[in-house]
């Protein structure tokens, strides 16, 4: 059998274990919700509640199975892993503490100059420090190569932009049901297509993704900051650890400008104006609420430069900051339609 096939196969367990993993974390931690239900409870706005407790159920899992994934050098399960800890770390930091005062890169720097420290900005820290050190494992051999040795630095920063980049743009996709979730899939599909590398590489992250799939179209949970961060970080490192340089260069180029974007630019209307993306959003997602016209937008927040609305009581940086919550409904388990469906409500939590 050929090394490739392996690799695939090994892809295929490791993607396997994840997800089992993730089911069973997230029923360990519904069943006993670290301080209490409430802290992870959210409420959204057909005023039901729903459950943060997805997304460190899903980095939880991701982290694990990546470091006894077979078929990767003891430095790449380490990149992944430590991507997806300090991701889920200082994520949920920001999920449990954050405010809406502080929006966006611009918001919380600017904060940071007046000699504010936001949730925000200990988030963008410490996901920038996680980064470099994700990076600083991959090494300059990555999944490709034996692990050993240094990287040189403009990859070193190349990686680190990559691992820190990606845990943050997953974040700005965190609006709808299954979106964020849909992003990740999509992106580890890439790098699977890319190379046998890639799929063992992105195979943790997208296995606890898919797990959790059911829990977010079916709205009764979502990633929140800790399950978008540590899956995107996951993600930016299997980037960082298998793709070659110029290819590297193209993603991280693309992160950059989407994630600037994501100041001025609000993700769900591009999105819901444009035919393709706006049926891929709509795929497996409940309708709108009964009796709500499209394009309403029910809201307890304010609207940020890009018109999309803030959710209270969260702090993700960003234009399309807030609309999330999207009807999740706890304690019961609508039908999830796989047709089209007419376009949702901006929903906040």
């Amino acid at each position: 059998m050929s090394r490739g096939a392996l690799r695939i196969g090994g892809a295929l367990l490791t993607g396997a274990l994840a997800a089992a993993s993730a089911r069973a974390a997230y029923a360990g931690l519904n069943a006993r919700p670290p301080g209490g239900r409430q802290a992870w409870t959210r409420t959204n706005h057909r005023g039901e509640p729903v459950t943060l407790l997805e997304g460190p159920a899903a980095a939880a899992a991701g982290a694990a199975t990546a470091l006894i994934a077979p078929g990767l050098p003891a430095r790449a399960r380490a990149a992944l892993a430590v991507a997806g800890a300090g991701g889920a770390a200082f994520g949920g930091y920001d999920d449990l503490k954050g405010s809406s005062a502080r929006r966006g890169f611009r918001g919380h720097l600017g904060a940071l100059a007046r000699g504010e420290v936001t949730s925000g900005a200990v988030k963008m820290a410490g996901i920038g420090l996680t980064g470099l050190a994700a990076a600083a494992l991959v090494g300059e051999a990555g999944v490709g190569g034996d692990g050993a040795g240094g990287a040189p630095a403009a990859d070193l920063l190349i990686n680190a932009g990559l691992a820190a980049g990606g845990a943050n743009l997953l974040n700005l996709f965190d609006l709808r049901p299954g979106r964020a979730i849909k992003v990740a899939l999509a992106a580890g599909a890439a790098l699977g297509v890319a190379s046998p590398e890639g799929a063992l590489a992105a195979a943790a992250p997208g296995g606890a993704a898919l797990a959790m799939l059911p829990e977010d179209l079916g709205e009764r949970a979502m990633l929140g900051d800790a399950g978008a961060n540590a899956l995107g970080g996951m993600l930016g490192a299997a980037a960082a650890g298998t793709l070659p340089r110029k290819a590297r260069i193209a993603v991280l180029a693309a992160i950059t400008g989407l994630t600037a974007a994501s100041e001025v630019v609000s993700f769900t209307r591009v999105i819901d104006r444009t035919p393709p993306l706006r049926w891929l959003d709509m795929l497996g997602r409940r309708p709108a609420a009964a009796g709500a016209a499209p394009g309403a937008v029910p809201s307890t927040g304010g609207t940020d430069g890009a018109g999309e609305v803030n959710v209270p009581g969260r702090d993700e940086p960003g234009a399309d900051r807030g609309a999330r919550a999207c009807g999740f409904v706890a304690g019961r388990r609508p039908a999830v339609s796989l047709f089209i469906l007419p376009p949702t409500t901006t929903h906040v939590l």
